[in-house]
Formats: structure tokens, sequence, C-alpha cells
């Protein structure tokens, strides 16, 4: 590091600028794995919650609360993720507008239970609202240091989503039977800030950056669903001698985990990353990634609790808890993912083919979750033999193609 770049970084203070699109080396910040990890902690509200809505018979009122708490925490550390891919400075006044953001979640994540069982929103509201004011002052440093469609696009950017916060409070004075439709409304204009925004000006987000830090994200929800399905069974274990009931879940629970991670990491995705349109539908689309990955592990917990006894559902009903986000997880993720590399029609019906078995798993009574985890497991197995089929077959026909071409010019 030069001694003028040093003293730069050493500033309290700098001008919010943009950064380039073409960094080499650009990876995830301390700061930005500590809001990972913090944002975590409302995902694990939100899982739990919607746990004892699934376990009480109450799945449908559960599932749209869900929704609508999820889609509050998605929204915010999305839009802090491509914010900071940009604008990311790291001198203190922005590092202690992330940490007012960070304050926020964790008021929202106080919120979930309240939200879920008593509909009241306070707490959610004033949370996410904390985090948008906190976002919107980052977007008006940006427009005071910039100038001409940037400046534009900024300010469209602060205006936006200061609106939008507006519109949530009638999550606060609407009846019960209005809120759902005004959180619809409100959700589609939220995506539409970042569309209108842009129009303007695009930001310079880094594709190897918002790459990382989404599989970042992806790992570290797993890994709660890994920690919510673990908590689950020893629970039971202590509570019961149950382990003949418990051992399928557990290890088809876990075969779905691992399957997961591998299925959205087997390839790289930063190199489709290249526009905007192509970026928003990549970037929108993995709400149902991450929501489905957190609910797998709420489904694996609702699971061990119908198995010993002390949840209020049928067999049939626990299992839908596991294979239906099991089933949204892989199709979201072929669509978003491996369909960009598969080739052939043998390849691109892996994912989708295992998305439908995994669902008729369902009807397997106490052993849908381990057929779903086999199945998971089968799908990775014939994805990796196929790829390595191609593969060696490319590699056949590229070195008869060299040898002819070489025996062509002798």
């Amino acid at each position: 590091m030069t001694s003028s770049t040093a003293r730069d970084h050493a500033r309290p203070l700098r001008r919010l600028t943009a950064r380039g699109r073409g960094e080499a080396h650009r990876v995830a910040s301390p700061l930005e794995l500590f809001f990972d990890l913090c944002f975590v902690v409302a995902v694990a509200q939100a899982g739990m919650q919607l746990v004892h809505a699934v376990a009480e018979s109450h799945a449908g009122e559960g599932v749209l609360n869900y929704a609508m708490v999820f889609f509050a925490i998605w929204w915010a550390w999305m839009n802090f993720t491509w914010f900071a891919s940009a604008y990311d400075n790291d001198d203190v006044l922005y590092r202690v507008v992330t940490l007012v953001q960070i304050a926020g979640v964790l008021v929202l994540a106080a919120g979930v239970s309240r939200a879920f069982e008593d509909h009241e929103f306070v707490a959610v509201w004033l949370g996410y609202a904390i985090m948008r004011f906190a976002l919107s002052w980052q977007w008006l440093r940006v427009a005071w240091s910039a100038e001409g469609p940037e400046r534009t696009m900024a300010l469209r950017y602060a205006g936006g989503v200061l609106l939008c916060q507006v519109g949530w409070v009638g999550l606060l004075v609407l009846p019960e039977g209005g809120r759902s439709w005004l959180f619809l409304v409100m959700a589609v204009a939220e995506l539409c800030v970042p569309v209108y925004a842009e129009k303007a000006h695009p930001t310079t987000w880094h594709p190897h950056h918002i790459a990382e830090r989404y599989g970042l994200f992806t790992i570290i929800v797993l890994g709660e669903t890994i920690a919510a399905a673990t908590v689950a069974v020893k629970s039971a274990v202590d509570e019961s001698d149950a382990l003949g009931e418990l051992l399928p879940i557990a290890v088809g629970g876990l075969l779905i985990v691992f399957a997961a991670w591998w299925i959205y990491f087997v390839v790289p995705i930063h190199g489709h990353l290249r526009s905007n349109q192509q970026s928003f539908v990549w970037g929108y689309g993995h709400y149902f990634v991450f929501a489905s990955a957190a609910a797998i592990g709420a489904g694996l917990e609702v699971a061990v609790e119908q198995a010993v006894g002390e949840a209020h559902l049928s067999t049939l009903a626990a299992s839908a808890a596991v294979t239906l986000p099991t089933a949204l997880y892989l199709l979201t993720v072929w669509v978003l993912h491996a369909r960009h590399f598969k080739v052939g029609l043998a390849q691109q019906l892996v994912l989708p083919g295992t998305a439908l078995l995994v669902i008729c798993c369902t009807f397997l009574g106490d052993w849908a979750v381990l057929a779903a985890g086999l199945v998971s497991a089968l799908a990775v197995a014939t994805g990796t033999t196929l790829t390595a089929r191609a593969v060696a077959r490319e590699g056949t026909v590229g070195a008869s193609g060299a040898s002819g071409a070489s025996g062509g010019a002798g």
C-alpha cells in the first residue's frame, strides 16, 4: 500500500464515490461478514416462529407471516450488499451508519415473535425503518459527492426508499385483512425502486464481489438450518428415547443440506452477471433461495417434533414441511444458476426432475425426509457424472479436431 493510499484510508471521512467494477481481488470485508452474521439472527427468529405455526397446524398463516417478515430481512440485506459493492469507502461514517443498520435488524428480530403470534408489527416496522433511514443517508452521501446522472440516481434511491417506508406505516394502522394486500403493493414498490433509479445511471457493483456475498449468505443460512435441526434432534433425544424415529430425519436432513450446498456452488456465477437486467433477475430471485433454505431447517424441526409426538399435525404435513421448501430451493437454484451451465436435455432435467421426485417423497410416511435426502444426493451424483462425461467428450472431440487439423496442415 502506498503512503498516499494509507493516508487516504486513515481519514475519518472521505467522499463516497463509486468503486471500479474491474477491481482485482475484491472480496467481502470484515464489516460485511459481521453484517451477515447479525442478519442471520433475524432469519433464525423467523424460522423459529414458522416452526411454531406449522407445528400448531397454522401452516397457511405461518407461511404468510414468514414470507412478509423474511422479505423485510432479505430486502434490507440485499440493498446494503449492492450498495456496498459499488460505494463502500470504509471510512468512519460509513462504518457507523452500517452499524446502525445492524441495530435495526436486531430490533426487527426482537419483534418477529409478536408479529407472528399477535399480528403486531410495531417492532418489525421500527427495525426496518432504522435500516432504511440509514440506507437513505448513505445514498444522500453519494448524491453529495456525485454530479450529473449519478447524482440523479442516488437521489432517486434515497427518495424511493423513504417514500416506501412511509407506505409501510399501513402495517400499523390497517386492519389485519388489509395487511396482506398492502404487503404485496409495497413489495412491488420496493422492487421497482432500483429499476427506476438505475435508469438514470447504473451503479458500478462488482460481479465477483456480489457473487461471493450471495454465496456467503447462502452458506450462513444453510449453517443456521443445520444448527436448528441439530438443536431439535438433541432436545428430542434428551426428552424421549426416540432415536429410531429421529435417525432417518437427521440423516435425510443432512443429505439435503449437503446437496443444497453442492448444487449452489458447483459452478461460478459471477461471469453470468454482466448487466443490470441479468443482475436484477438473479438478485431478486435469491429471495426464494434464501427463504427456502431457511425454511428447510424449520421443516426439519417440525418433522422432529412430529416424530416424538410434540406437534399437532400429520406425518404427511410434517414431511411436506421439509420436501416443499427443498423442491423450491432446487428449482430456484436451477433457474438462477445451473441452467446457464447445462448442456443438453439430460443435464437440464436433473434438478427439475429431482424437485419433482422430492415432492413425491412427501407421501412416504416416516421415511419421507430420508428419501428426499437420498434423492437430493443422487441428483448431485448424476449431475457430476453427466458433466464429467460431457467434459470428456468435448476433450476427445477437441483432440481429434486438433489432430485432423495438424494432419491436414502437414
